[in-house]
């Protein structure tokens, strides 16, 4: 009997985006089923009653929640021939830490840029930029970032380049210019089929973002 598997998600969702271009790397059929986010279903609800929200992978039946655990969980479960986490200990954990980094740092710099204003804004993009830095500094001259092989830290990091275009253009700043090496490792990632297919148009990214924000403001 065939494996079911169900994603949970919403196609802006930079931690969806993970899910997806991990599942396709390891080559699983899934069905994707894009959420409301404003009227979650009863099965999200269900699925992830702690935190309710999305990502949720759903594997004949059982939920596994948080992107970077699914990410995780769909690298221990299929095609072990191929594996995203490299198999020495520190170089596994060095993945990780950038994952996280991510998560702890970059998504909470690029959400102030965006929605702050004023000084406060300004502040916000200088530390997103800076950020950015980081990376580019870990990156180096190494094609991806565990070294000639795209594994978990590209599978993490990559879907900030589906919000490149909203954060030059509201920011008003080019990613090109100051972290030339990040944005030549996205267009490396994106030449796969997993990343290309997984992460949506950056100009309907933009789109999306600017009908959030005039929603927001007339409430």
């Amino acid at each position: 009997m065939a494996d079911e598997v169900i994603l949970l998600d919403s196609w802006p969702s930079a931690f969806g985006m993970r899910a997806r271009i991990a599942l396709r790397e390891k080559g699983v059929e899934f069905d994707m089923r894009e959420e409301d986010l404003s009227n979650k279903s009863p099965l999200l609800l269900k699925m992830n009653p702690v935190h309710k929200k999305i990502p949720v992978l759903i594997h004949n039946g059982k939920p596994v929640c948080e992107s970077l655990v699914i990410v995780q969980y769909i690298d221990e479960t299929w095609g072990p021939e191929s594996p995203l986490l490299p198999s020495d200990p520190y170089e596994r954990a060095q993945a990780r830490f950038w994952a996280d980094y991510m998560d702890k740092k970059m998504d909470s710099a690029g959400r102030s840029a965006l929605w702050l204003t004023g000084e406060a804004q300004e502040v916000a993009k200088k530390e997103y930029i800076e950020f950015l830095k980081v990376l580019e500094g870990e990156l180096g001259d190494k094609a991806y970032f565990g070294g000639e092989r795209f594994g978990y830290a590209d599978v993490s990091l990559i879907p900030l380049y589906a919000w490149f275009y909203v954060f030059e253009t509201l920011g008003n700043y080019s990613i090109v210019e100051e972290c030339p090496k990040v944005v030549a490792w996205a267009s490396r990632c994106m030449q796969r089929e997993s990343v290309a297919k997984s992460l949506p148009d950056q100009y309907k990214i933009y789109d999306y973002f600017l009908a959030v924000m005039k929603k927001r403001r007339a409430q």
